[in-house]
């Protein structure tokens, strides 16, 4: 076995891809990394034959050279190592490029584009070629594919195959209906016609660049738009093209570090990355609160969850008010916050999220002060068609969550009502 150190040295502690090379520079592997040095470090541990495959035992023989390539995020080392392996065809990666149970990112041949994700075993017969525009892959990672996914739909926000386009509904004789994902800023808002065919395009064109490894042709592109828009006097426009630069250069990949570990199995069968995060890893835990009733009779109130920008329906909680307080959505939610704050064994939130303007950010800031604690409260303000219109609190925390405030937020009045009407059921 080499010495580590010499390799070792050279390696920053920061994500990126890493590259075995074998005699003439010839790339014999390709694999990704949350931690570079961490990574690489593993191949050279006392219990290697234990971990890793005949293969890469193999291929540990015949390497001269480790080089790297850092990149801003782990999901961007996750597409540049799917982009790399498909380019290089290293010899020890050919087994995950052959296998077909991978995945593969399809971009469909449409006036809007639908992007989906589908296994390689799957591809011909759900995908003939004639529908395809654009393929990336193979994804080794199947589980880190799917947060991946997760975290790129809040920075583009693009269409599904569950996503019917505006015309096509009209066609059929029915009103456009807009889906979820666009309630929360998941869709473009194909399905109601909310933006065009020009517009969606530069969304898949930037997509499609970021697929490629290109993130620096995708913000040139979103400056020229958000100064396209500023000189037009569209700075609403303007506003959310800024908001996906920010989204670009600050990556929240928590959740796919999270998730690192859980293609062990796969990935060890190959020499693929394991990731080196710590098991205590802190979640960006949101408690998204709302009361329900009818002309302030049958009060009851809800707790939702998002951990790391997904909704964690395991940890909702319900609450029936004891003392009614008639129509006072504030005196309520002073109830259930209080309530909710004596679970010393539930895990306190990184951010709380109510229903309503300042009244209910106020007794949120009561209710917290007097059990001594420092939660940052924001609100989500609607309009008469109760939708969000705005979001009260701190700026740059809204700014960084603001889809996942919006998604908690969504959901505590869907579960609210739900629980409601359930409970009005019941007593009749």
């Amino acid at each position: 076995m080499k010495t580590p150190q010499k390799f070792l040295s050279k390696l920053p502690e920061t994500p990126g891809v890493y590259f075995f090379k074998g005699p003439r520079g010839r790339v014999l592997y390709v694999g990704k990394a949350t931690s570079l040095r961490d990574r690489v470090r593993s191949y050279f541990s006392t219990d290697i034959a234990h971990t890793r495959s005949p293969l890469i035992l193999k291929m540990l023989q015949e390497f001269e050279k480790v080089d790297f390539t850092q990149t801003d995020s782990v999901l961007e080392a996750l597409i540049l190592e799917a982009n790399l392996i498909k380019k290089l065809n290293p010899p020890y990666n050919s087994k995950e490029k052959d296998n077909k149970s991978f995945n593969y990112v399809i971009f469909t041949k449409e006036d809007f584009p639908k992007i989906v994700v589908v296994r390689g075993r799957s591809l011909s017969s759900i995908f003939p070629k004639d529908l395809i525009k654009f393929m990336f892959g193979p994804f080794p990672h199947g589980t880190q594919l799917k947060e991946a996914m997760r975290i790129i739909r809040k920075i583009f926000p693009y269409s599904d195959k569950k996503c019917t386009p505006s015309e096509v509904q009209m066609k059929k004789g029915k009103l456009p209906r807009a889906c979820f994902n666009y309630q929360i800023g998941l869709c473009s808002g194909v399905c109601v016609g909310a933006v065009t065919k020009k517009e969606y395009g530069e969304t898949i064109k930037n997509l499609r660049l970021f697929f490629e490894g290109k993130k620096r042709a995708v913000l040139r592109n979103l400056e020229k738009q958000m100064k396209g828009f500023a000189h037009e006097k569209k700075f609403e426009k303007a506003g959310e093209v800024k908001r996906t630069i920010f989204a670009l250069n600050h990556i929240q990949d928590i959740a796919l570090l999270k998730h690192g570990t859980a293609d062990k199995n796969e990935m060890s069968s190959f020499g693929g990355e394991i990731s080196s995060v710590t098991e205590n890893t802190k979640s960006f835990r949101i408690e998204a609160y709302d009361v329900a009733h009818l002309a302030g009779t049958n009060v009851v109130g809800v707790m939702t969850v998002i951990e790391d920008g997904e909704v964690a329906q395991s940890q909702y909680r319900k609450f029936k008010i004891k003392i009614n307080p008639g129509i006072n959505d504030v005196a309520a939610l002073k109830e259930i916050l209080s309530r909710r704050l004596t679970h010393a064994e539930w895990p306190l939130p990184s951010l709380i999220v109510v229903d309503g303007a300042k009244a209910q950010i106020n007794v949120a800031n009561a209710v917290l002060n007097k059990k001594s604690l420092k939660i940052e409260v924001v609100s989500v303000v609607k309009d008469d068609k109760h939708k969000a219109r705005e979001i009260l609190g701190d700026k740059q925390i809204i700014q960084k969550h603001s889809r996942a405030i919006l998604l908690g937020n969504s959901e505590s009045h869907r579960f609210a009502i739900g629980f409601h009407r359930k409970l009005q059921r019941k007593i009749r």
